[in-house]
């Protein structure tokens, strides 16, 4: 009697399972890159249209329906357009390498020791905004060339002096790579979702852009609330404490959260 009721379930193996699971990371995948954002609005025109198309097709509206049919090859050149954004950020996670050396490690935990301290200094003297990024596996080789070319080791003076106000340097952003500071007055893309464009100043909106396009890290300290926010993957935690700063900055840059070695250096950054 069971098979009767049921002859056409598949028995499940592990080619089964691993299709299956390879299916959800796409589609989880795809919705990361979509939500939030313009191109969600328009997916869910794309459904609708697909619902309609269903609807004429039950109801046989043959004009409608030949309409829709005729514009359907043409979709997938209209998508490739659209969501050209979103499909290379979604590309670049995938393709994402996260390994470096030893030794690039502790010279990059020396740099965002470094950051976090410029960002203490910058807080307690009030002397200026600043956005700092951080590269990590996808290139900035595109941004860092809109600004002016450094190669200059990461330290908190030159940080600080970068951000003064009224300084040639202070508008912009600061692009770190390893443990060296590759350009200031950087250039970057502005986010484009509707609540972050009515309620972040250009700072913020930046921050979230360059890490909505690419796995960088970003700093913004905030010129009127005098206050940190970290954005990462495209979401920005704002109101952080320095040590929330330099932990963040730890673990994203590739050291293991667990680490004993971070806490000394987080009381260093708070005292």
């Amino acid at each position: 009697m069971p098979q009767l009721l049921f002859p056409v379930i598949p028995r499940l193996t592990p080619i089964h399972v691993l299709d299956i699971l390879a299916v959800a990371t796409l589609v989880y995948n795809l919705f990361l890159m979509v939500r939030g954002r313009r191109a969600a609005h328009v997916l869910v025109g794309l459904i609708v249209l697909l619902g309609a198309y269903l609807i004429a097709v039950w109801m046989r509206m043959e004009a409608f329906r030949s309409l829709l049919e005729i514009l359907a090859p043409y979709t997938a050149f209209a998508l490739i357009v659209m969501f050209q954004a979103e499909i290379r950020r979604l590309l670049a996670r995938f393709g994402r390498i996260p390994w470096r050396s030893l030794g690039g490690r502790l010279e990059q935990r020396e740099a965002m020791e470094e950051v976090a301290l410029a960002v203490r200094e910058i807080l307690e003297t009030k002397s200026g905004g600043a956005l700092i990024v951080i590269e990590r596996d996808v290139g900035l080789r595109t941004f860092i060339e809109s600004g002016v070319a450094l190669d200059a080791r990461v330290s908190r003076d030159l940080l600080c002096t970068i951000f003064q106000h009224g300084g040639t340097l202070h508008d912009g952003a600061v692009i770190i790579q390893g443990d060296r500071i590759a350009a200031a007055a950087c250039f970057l893309p502005l986010t484009t979702r509707p609540l972050m464009v009515r309620s972040l100043g250009t700072r913020h909106r930046a921050a979230i852009g360059i890490t909505e396009d690419t796995d960088a890290l970003a700093v913004v300290v905030s010129e009127q609330a005098w206050r940190v926010s970290i954005a990462a993957h495209g979401e920005l935690e704002m109101d952080v404490s320095l040590e929330r700063l330099l932990e963040w900055l730890t673990h994203h840059t590739a050291l293991s959260p667990g680490r004993a070695e971070r806490a000394p250096a987080a009381e260093q950054v708070g005292s």
